[in-house]
């Protein structure tokens, strides 16, 4: 595989780390609502070096709540609007599975992740993975990332519970981890 472009590689969760989330599933389109600064950030990231990917549980598929057209509908709105930004999302991973399935990609699971590392041919220690919720945080420490907690979506109360995996980075938001980042 040839690898064009920046070298460093960052893993997101979607879902109250890039746009607005709900406990009610984006369904939609028009449910799918960037948070504030999240765009600018992945392209602040993208000018920093970083190759951004995202890793994100999309259970509604398998409970029927919407299909794999509207997933990429979704994906294809979240591609412009980090366009406009004058960023990059260079890949999408998604598990459409639910709990109850047992499969090994949906997050805590580190199976999505372990194919991030396959697709790019490349080890994940060290990756920065950022999530708001507690299975986030566990996939991404279960394959050697740095795990990075956001307070934004699920993330203050992800922090309130506690039991966050040793080395866990604490922020407010996506724009915050990239200031961080690009220090």
């Amino acid at each position: 595989m040839t690898d064009r472009g920046p070298q460093k590689l960052i893993i997101l969760d979607r879902d109250g780390v890039i746009n607005e989330d709900s406990d009610m599933y984006i369904k939609s389109v028009a449910e799918w609502r960037p948070l504030s600064g999240s765009a600018e950030a992945i392209a602040a990231l993208n000018h920093a070096g970083y190759r951004a990917v995202v890793a994100t549980n999309q259970s509604g598929i398998g409970r029927g709540l919407f299909d794999t057209a509207t997933l990429n509908q979704m994906h294809a709105k979240m591609h412009r609007v980090v366009a406009q930004a004058g960023g990059h999302i260079d890949a999408v991973f998604f598990c459409p599975h639910k709990n109850d399935d047992h499969c090994e990609c949906r997050k805590p699971k580190p199976g999505m992740l372990r194919e991030i590392a396959r697709r790019y041919a490349r080890d994940l220690a060290g990756v920065a993975a950022v999530g708001d919720s507690l299975r986030d945080l566990q996939a991404a420490a279960a394959v050697g990332c740095v795990p990075i907690l956001v307070k934004t979506g699920k993330g203050l109360k992800t922090l309130a519970a506690g039991n966050l995996p040793p080395g866990t980075l604490v922020f407010d938001d996506l724009a915050a981890v990239a200031a961080h980042l690009r220090a």
